[in-house]
């Protein structure tokens, strides 16, 4: 669970880049990219977890875009941003939670509290198809 606050939510590389190399420590182990809740050694808490289709942009369920350079989507608090990351945020969205919330992944969608994110095309593709 990730405590209430106000959150940036999209590509962690846009706002961890002082701490990019402590955040793949925790998050690569050997050829892979691990999904879920993490805490750096300073206590900073965020969640990540890895697009279907790697870099792209997407879209959660009120139309919202995700640019991901990455290849995956996250979440951190926005206390635990730098100014100068906050004030260059690009590709993601600031979001209140006014209660804890829950993260998690499963079959390309990504659920960081009350947004959902698809990152699986070929749903969506053969959705399309199926109407023309």
């Amino acid at each position: 669970m990730m405590k209430s606050g106000t959150y940036y939510v999209g590509d962690l590389c846009y706002v961890m880049n002082d701490r990019w190399d402590e955040f793949c420590a925790l998050t690569i182990v050997g050829d892979k990219v691990l999904d879920g809740e993490f805490n750096l050694a300073d206590g900073t808490r965020f969640a990540t977890f890895t697009t279907r289709w790697g870099d792209g942009t997407y879209r959660d369920e009120q139309g919202r875009e995700y640019g991901v350079d990455a290849g995956l989507i996250g979440c951190i608090a926005v206390e635990d941003i730098s100014p100068e990351e906050l004030a260059n945020i690009k590709d993601g969205h600031i979001v209140e939670f006014v209660q804890p919330f829950s993260t998690w992944s499963a079959g390309g969608e990504i659920r960081i509290g009350n947004i959902l994110i698809d990152t699986d095309y070929t749903e969506v593709e053969e959705e399309l198809e199926e109407e023309y």
